[in-house]
């Protein structure tokens, strides 16, 4: 009888324990689940700003009781502690997206730093002309037809007043004199008005004495106006039309550099310096004969 009792009340006392043990441990977990729950409220705030639907399913759901008659239910501790393993979890896969968001972020402000960065480059050097490195003229146009080179114009008044300056020949022979028009413009630098001189000669006097002048200065205005495309249509055909015309093998040799300024393969512009080669060779100045060995050699032509 006293064992009975004693066990009865051994058995009492350790429910009651048991179940303080349970209610504390019930008290500290529920602070700890509040606070998981309004980091979780906050962390989606900030992934999901647009407000309704834009949140993460929770991974814990209502689910339907199907335990036995006569099996104890689970307890509210152990329910609590599955919500806070859910909420952890969920925490963690949100910071994982947000660090993978803002390092995408950082990446694309990288990237559009650099192309920022080199359409800068890229526009300040279109806004910077050029600067001339051309040695002075050595056409040979001046002491072939006679006339004598006139002076630079002068850097002063606008564009029009600077080639109004240009003196027009007046010999009483009109081919003549717009040839030597448009030397002159083009002596002073003033390609594109020394081109449209030229191409009237074209126009006007097509079997003139200076057709074969003409037509390979034409070339090398447009060349030296940084229009290469026109520059090699311009002395191809002065050396296609008139192969024995007196300026046919400077054509040549010009219509290499055009080829080099449109940046054509090595093998294109060693055919002309060989045509070049083959047909004129002998009758090349000394000049010329250097300025093809160098042209050759920047190609590495066999």
């Amino acid at each position: 009888m006293r064992i009975a009792l004693a066990a009865a009340l051994a058995f009492a006392a350790f429910g009651f324990n048991g179940a303080a043990m349970a209610q504390a441990q019930d008290g500290n977990v529920g602070p700890r689940v509040d606070k998981l729950e309004r980091e979780m409220r906050a962390v989606q705030r900030k992934v999901f700003p647009g407000g309704a639907g834009m949140t993460v399913e929770p991974q814990i759901t209502q689910q339907v009781d199907t335990t036995p008659p006569g099996v104890p239910a689970t307890t509210p501790l152990a329910d609590l502690t599955q919500r806070v393993a859910a909420l952890e979890s969920q925490i963690q896969t949100m910071t994982g997206q947000i660090e993978q968001n803002q390092y995408r972020m950082r990446q694309l402000e990288e990237a559009f730093g650099a192309y920022k960065a080199a359409t800068d480059a890229r526009l300040k050097t279109l806004e910077t002309p050029p600067v001339s490195t051309d040695a002075p003229p050595t056409d040979g146009d001046v002491a072939a037809s006679g006339d004598s080179a006139p002076a630079p114009v002068k850097a002063s008044g606008d564009r029009a007043a600077k080639v109004a300056s240009v003196q027009k020949p007046s010999s009483g022979d009109a081919g003549e004199d717009l040839y030597l028009y448009g030397f002159r413009l083009w002596q002073a630098k003033f390609y594109p008005e020394a081109a449209k001189v030229l191409e009237q000669y074209k126009a006007k006097f097509p079997t003139g004495k200076r057709g074969s002048f003409a037509r390979n200065l034409l070339g090398r205005a447009y060349l030296d106006d940084n229009k290469p495309s026109l520059a090699a249509v311009a002395l191809y055909e002065n050396y296609t039309k008139d192969p024995n015309g007196e300026r046919a093998p400077d054509s040549l040799y010009y219509l290499a550099q055009a080829l080099v300024k449109l940046k054509k393969p090595a093998s294109e512009v060693c055919k002309v310096y060989d045509e070049l080669d083959k047909v004129y060779g002998s009758s090349l100045s000394a000049e010329m004969k250097t300025g093809v060995a160098r042209g050759r050699a920047d190609q590495r032509c066999k």
